[in-house]
């Protein structure tokens, strides 16, 4: 997306909330010609509610005020948040094409999906495997969460949905070793990409983090080509709590990207902010709904234009 375009209609939609909370406080107090230090400290304060952070929400206004804008302080503040977000590759994809550096001829792309319960992350897995489908790629689900009874279930309905394949063990089975399996199948059949369902594991229990390492390695050992994608699912709406989970799940098995489900659930859109400054790791997709096509690519430019959309 380019600066100018209107957002996605999905995001759009699915930031209202945020729009209706926040955003709309932070837009009345920096619709003045002039900007007390006192309205300041409010836009400070309604930064922090929309879960930025205190440190961030601190240094954007700090930098809105010392820059400035042209076109007012609404236009310095969206300036200095979208500064925050990481620059994107535009080629990138969670299955790369074959050929691409990123996924060696004959190996197939690889995303171990991680996260605790009550995240989205079955549901999440489900429709990413939807999306891949109808683009044309043939997808293999691993059902790795051994740990709760009705998980393999809940993915087998998602795989019938979504035209994909499962490979799942007995309950209590050893995750790892249904993911080789898992891997061996997709060698064998020539799929395009492998999405692994683990056990939504509580960051504070290490005996489960180390699991997820576990699995990490044999992924490592059986496709040593391999570059897999480790997205952590979060709820937006938990705020900060998410972020410390993020923080935990990044020191466990290195992400690459978060999918931020629920956010059109919440009025404090502003954790994307928080988790892409103090991870250094991109949202790659946001859950705006509960239909497959709600789960969009997160487009940051897209992400801000529809956040600041009545702020023109």
């Amino acid at each position: 997306m380019t600066e100018g375009q209107a957002p996605p209609r999905e995001l759009e939609e699915g930031l209202r909330r945020s729009r209706g909370g926040f955003m709309s406080r932070l837009r009345g107090l920096l619709s003045g010609d002039s900007i007390s230090l006192e309205s300041w400290a409010d836009v400070e304060e309604s930064l922090i509610a929309g879960d930025v952070g205190a440190d961030l929400a601190m240094r954007v206004v700090d930098r809105a005020r010392e820059r400035g804008a042209p076109d007012g302080a609404v236009a310095a503040v969206r300036r200095e948040l979208a500064a925050v977000l990481l620059p994107r590759d535009p080629a990138w994809n969670l299955a790369p094409p074959a050929g691409d550096p990123r996924r060696p001829a004959g190996t197939p792309a690889v995303v171990l999906v991680v996260g605790v319960n009550g995240t989205g992350k079955t549901t999440t897995i489900g429709k990413l495997a939807t999306s891949e489908a109808r683009a044309g790629r043939r997808v293999i689900l691993a059902a790795a969460d051994t740990f709760r009874a009705a998980a393999s279930e809940q993915l087998r309905i998602w795989a019938d949905r979504a035209n994909a394949e499962i490979v799942s063990h007995a309950p209590g089975a050893d995750p790892a070793a249904v993911v080789f399996d898992a891997l061996d199948a997709a060698v064998a059949r020539r799929a395009d990409v492998v999405l692994i369902d683990t056990a939504g594991r509580l960051h504070t229990k290490s005996n489960l983090m180390d699991e997820l390492a576990k699995i990490r390695r044999v992924i490592n050992r059986r496709l040593p080509d391999a570059r897999p994608e480790t997205l952590l699912v979060l709820d937006a709406t938990t705020g900060q709590n998410g972020l410390t989970q993020a923080v935990a799940f990044h020191e466990a098995v290195e992400l690459t990207g978060i999918v931020l489900t629920k956010l059109d659930s919440t009025s404090r859109g502003g954790i994307v902010f928080a988790i892409e400054q103090r991870l250094g790791v991109p949202v790659r997709f946001a859950g705006v709904g509960e239909r497959p096509e709600d789960l969009v690519a997160f487009d940051p430019t897209a992400f801000v234009a529809a956040l600041f959309e009545d702020a023109a």
